[in-house]
């Protein structure tokens, strides 16, 4: 295996394990820089395999192949946090991987992942570990109502989680994430939901994007609104937080960190996506270098990029069939439009997003 702290030379080969939209926008970015992109992923005809230099296909429970695919590879990452542990820890047996496996494993279990941001004396609502119908009725006496009841692990975009208005709706919640270990988060009485994306490079250096104002329904991102309206103090204390998770979790690559503004009690912090995120997609068209790129530069071990942006961008996602307008869309002179290669459109499903600019 190389030296881990030589820079890739243009030419080398980075593999991503995961092969959905985030795998597809990160290997465009790496062949934009010159990379061989190769892909893992369980689907043969995933999006990002249409754009790769080779993709691979086998199970995540293939533990040979994960490590024969590292094994061509300069360097590897992950698109999304549900890649299994142990395929991570057999593709670091065969190539640098970055960011590692502390950052995925910390943050695949929700449980975990708030006990390490307490850890760092970083605020987050009330919380309790769950893991019976009994244990949701002492964690409510602890919590309060209202509150939301998630799965510790593989819940994404409103998946896996209730809400509880009260303590009587107990049972239901606990039938409707399927009696699954899981968390109880209090409520936060925010005024709005922010991130930050940054980006740490091999050297430790954190390189942030302005925030991004974000609005969801369902439990679905569905637009975000950056730079942010926010003051010089309220930005320098995100990307303090992010700096601080960043050099907690050793991370290389670019994460994401989800935020409540608690108006005059600070920032508090929802989640931390290891890895590029949708919040951050407005960067493609307002940065120099945008989220997709600058990750790919970090697990090259090459510098980070500009991150000052030269428009401000509203990024609205093209959720299920939103995506049937790309004509009209596409004909908008003040939009760009991507789109994921996704074959089939589903309700729920995130087929692309849209980005509309105006200058700073």
């Amino acid at each position: 295996m190389m030296d881990s702290s030589t820079p890739l030379q243009p030419g080398a080969a980075i593999g991503i394990l995961g092969g959905g939209q985030l795998g597809r926008m990160l290997a465009l970015a790496g062949a934009r820089l010159g990379f061989d992109v190769h892909v893992f992923d369980p689907e043969p005809n995933c999006p990002a395999a249409r754009v790769c230099d080779r993709a691979w296909s086998a199970p995540w429970s293939d533990l040979g192949a994960v490590e024969g695919f590292a094994g061509k590879c300069a360097a590897v990452t992950f698109e999304f946090e549900n890649v299994p542990l142990a395929a991570l820890k057999a593709a670091a047996g065969a190539a640098p991987v970055r960011p590692g496996a502390r950052s995925l494993e910390l943050t695949q279990d929700r449980v975990t992942e708030k006990d390490f941001i307490n850890g760092l004396g970083i605020p987050t609502a009330p919380w309790a570990a769950v893991d019976s119908l009994e244990g949701l009725k002492t964690a409510l006496e602890a919590v309060g109502a209202p509150a939301i009841l998630k799965t510790r692990r593989f819940g994404y975009d409103g998946k896996g989680q209730a809400r509880l208005k009260t303590a009587d709706d107990a049972a239901r919640a606990w039938d409707e994430i399927g009696g699954q270990p899981a968390i109880l988060e209090g409520f936060a009485p925010f005024t709005r939901e922010l991130s930050v994306v940054a980006a740490r490079g091999l050297d430790g250096r954190v390189v942030a994007f302005p925030l991004a104002e974000n609005i969801h329904k369902g439990g679905i991102l569905r637009e975000s609104r950056a730079p942010a309206e926010a003051s010089a103090s309220l930005c320098d204390r995100a990307t303090a937080i992010a700096d601080k998770i960043g050099a907690g979790l050793g991370h290389v690559g670019v994460f994401a960190v989800e935020l409540f503004d608690m108006g005059a009690d600070g920032l508090w912090v929802n989640e931390i996506a290891p890895r590029v995120h949708n919040s951050g997609h407005w960067t493609m068209d307002a940065c120099p270098s945008d989220q997709f790129e600058q990750h790919m530069r970090a697990v090259a071990g090459w510098p980070l990029g500009d991150p000052a942006p030269h428009s401000r961008c509203t990024m609205t996602n093209l959720i299920g069939h939103d995506v049937d307008a790309w004509g009209d869309l596409i004909a908008d002179p003040d939009v760009r439009l991507h789109l994921y290669g996704k074959r089939e459109v589903r309700d729920g499903r995130k087929m692309g997003h849209v980005n509309r600019l105006t200058r700073l």
